[in-house]
């Protein structure tokens, strides 16, 4: 009989027990909704008072879906402001970067692009975004297989002639067009005439780009002829040499027929073509 009068005892103790548990539970998601950022204890939304202690900064990191396959959002770092641009790219080997301006052209453009296919090699273009905005298929064209996209201003100014915030407008508007269209910013800039500044050594780099020159003008944008182009390309091959073409702004029949005498000609001379990294 003592140990049936005990039972009722014990049945109290556990519902007392389970009644302080969820107590406790609803007590810590309470807490943790009066510390959610931006709501008050009082779930008004509002801190309440002068005095109230600021709420903490949502972070990119709580922002994320929770999912153990959802990867983590890297900023890469603001580059150096530099003084001049890189003429030529550190090479191991016998490695060489085609770069070309202006574009995208869709008169020019998807012929060099069908020419760096075939001979499965990778080039550097440095878009206009006047140009970028109304061709942005060959921009994904480009991206697709795995040619480095970069900036050439929104319409090819003289930059020395602009002020500050005409040139953030230029650069900013362009790389706001590749990010869009590809989802990652530009990494390297070109100034059209190879005029730099400053201002646009300062703002490229607060826009996370490094400045790109160039060792060998093809000067097509003359068109010299077509033999004239390839004889330039090949006398000024070299380790870590930069060679600038133009895919738009005129005719470039001769820039194209140019690349596909010489770029065979680089590939069995041994030249890598690559482009850079950062």
């Amino acid at each position: 009989m003592k140990k049936d009068q005990l039972l009722p005892g014990r049945r109290s103790m556990f519902r007392i027990a389970a009644c302080l548990g969820a107590a406790a539970v609803g007590g810590l998601l309470v807490s943790e909704r009066a510390e959610t950022p931006g709501r008050a204890p009082d779930g008004t939304g509002a801190a309440a008072g002068p005095s109230a202690v600021a709420p903490p900064k949502a972070t990119s990191y709580r922002l994320r879906p929770m999912t153990a396959f959802a990867p983590p959002v890297l900023r890469r770092a603001k580059p150096p402001v530099r003084k001049r641009p890189f003429l030529e790219v550190p090479a191991t080997g016998r490695t060489m970067v085609l770069t070309f301006d202006d574009g995208p052209d869709p008169r020019y453009t998807p012929d060099i692009l069908a020419v760096l296919r075939r001979h499965e090699v990778r080039a550097m273009f440095f878009v206009c975004g006047e140009m970028a905005t109304d061709n942005r298929d060959l921009l994904r064209e480009m991206a697709a297989d795995g040619h480095a996209v970069g900036n050439h201003t929104w319409s090819h100014p003289l930059i020395p002639k602009l002020p500050p915030s005409r040139i953030r407008d230029q650069l900013g508007r362009t790389s706001e067009v590749i990010e869009k269209t590809l989802g990652e910013a530009p990494l390297w800039y070109r100034a059209p005439y190879g005029a730099w500044n400053r201002h646009s050594f300062e703002i490229g780099a607060d826009l996370g780009m490094e400045p790109l020159g160039w060792t060998v003008d093809t000067l097509d944008w003359m068109r010299p002829g077509t033999s004239t182009i390839v004889r330039r390309v090949l006398r000024g091959a070299g380790p870590g040499v930069i060679v600038l073409s133009h895919d738009a702004g005129g005719n470039r029949s001769q820039s194209v027929s140019a690349l596909r005498r010489y770029l065979p000609e680089l590939l069995e001379d041994g030249y890598r073509i690559t482009v850079p990294r950062r």
